[in-house]
């Protein structure tokens, strides 16, 4: 009898990081897909992703909406609760044999908790990492809610264990988002205008002489400072004048502060160099990064999937303090200067070596063998 695998995907980086995996869950003869769509990833604000899921032609079992207007904290915890009475109904509905719950979003706690009181096993993809912000507590707290750990490098998977979890139940699997990486490294180059495909807000820059990424999220601890935070970002790219493609950020605390920025420079300072976008297929996206000269921000992208590119990055500020890194990146404080000769650093040196700390490409694949094999407990105890 095939194992009905519901995976909840509460996000635009969600997505991307699981895709693989969902495409080998849907192939594989012992495993059925229940695809429950929640959160962000529903709203067009933040790129609207369960388009992009449904033309890839996956089949949604349920939608939730449970995100709460405000992007504070009172909204992160309202948010989190809602998403916890909402999913043990749908859990309840569609009786999953193991649920998947992704990285380290405020919202997977939803996902684990409902879960876990319901009986059913929970595995986790990309335990034991560590970074900054309230992601550091929610990772770490859903490590434990969670029976299976898929990670992606062989430290996390030494962290999960170190938190007591039974080393039996801990997989080095790779990211599934390096999956996506390897294929982009096949095939570097494509013929895509981002601009005609995707629309965005801004002028049409050209891309001809290289270009920059940018993707700058709030970081939830520091969320009042959001919109100064990014605003010295935005003179630092203006004043470079390099033309760049700028990505909208995440709902968290802060984000409305970091929009609220990125408008407020646009309309009052200009940005003749700078083009923004929602959100775009994650192959689209990973290929614009591929091809860029750098990419700057404090997105996870940059150190996990750029590593494997050979992608120069920029890390701005505490969002990724502490997670696993190689020499593509150079990490700065908010301060534009800094910025600045970081990217100038990069622009002068070029790409680097790929470097495949947090995966080889196939996690995909392995995530879904074991989710088919692994013998599936709700029982817990400690490993010391």
């Amino acid at each position: 009898m095939s194992r009905k695998v519901c995976v909840v995907v509460t996000a635009r980086p969600s997505y991307s990081r699981i895709k693989t995996a969902l495409q080998a869950i849907i192939s594989h003869p012992n495993l059925e897909l229940q695809l429950v769509v929640a959160a962000s990833a529903l709203l067009d604000r933040y790129g609207n992703t369960i388009c992009f899921i449904e033309r890839d032609g996956f089949e949604i079992a349920a939608r939730v909406n449970m995100v709460l207007e405000g992007e504070n904290l009172v909204t992160m915890a309202k948010t989190t609760g809602l998403g916890l009475l909402e999913l043990a109904t749908v859990f309840d509905n569609l009786q999953p044999d193991v649920v998947v719950t992704v990285a380290d979003r405020y919202e997977t706690m939803a996902t684990a908790i409902a879960a876990s009181y319901m009986n059913i096993p929970v595995a986790h993809v990309q335990g034991g990492e560590v970074t900054g912000s309230i992601d550091e507590k929610v990772r770490h707290a859903v490590t434990k809610l969670s029976n299976l750990h898929f990670v992606a490098t062989p430290k996390a998977a030494e962290r999960v264990i170190r938190m007591g979890e039974d080393p039996a139940s801990v997989f080095v699997t790779g990211c599934p988002s390096i999956d996506l990486a390897a294929a982009i490294m096949e095939r570097p180059f494509q013929d895509m205008d981002p601009f005609a495909k995707y629309g965005g807000v801004g002028p049409i820059v050209d891309l001809a002489n290289g270009y920059l990424m940018v993707i700058q999220h709030p970081v939830t601890t520091e969320y009042a400072e959001a919109k100064n935070q990014v605003m010295e970002t935005l003179y630092a790219m203006r004043d470079l004048g390099v033309p760049a493609l700028w990505f909208w950020p995440n709902v968290d605390a802060g984000s409305d502060g970091t929009s609220k920025g990125i408008r407020t420079f646009r309309e009052l300072e200009g940005a003749p160099n700078i083009h923004f976008f929602k959100n775009m297929w994650p192959e689209d996206f990973l290929c614009l990064v591929n091809n860029s000269k750098c990419i700057v921000g404090n997105s996870s992208v940059a150190i996990r999937e750029c590593a494997f590119l050979g992608v120069p990055a920029v890390n701005i500020g505490i969002r990724q303090m502490g997670r696993e890194r190689v020499n593509n990146v150079i990490d700065v404080d908010h301060d534009r200067s800094a910025i600045k000769d970081a990217i100038c650093h990069h622009l002068a040196n070029g790409r680097y070596l790929s470097n495949p700390i947090y995966g080889d490409g196939k996690a995909g694949q392995r995530i879904a063998d074991l989710l088919a094999h692994a013998p599936l407990n709700i029982e817990k105890r400690l490993a010391y």
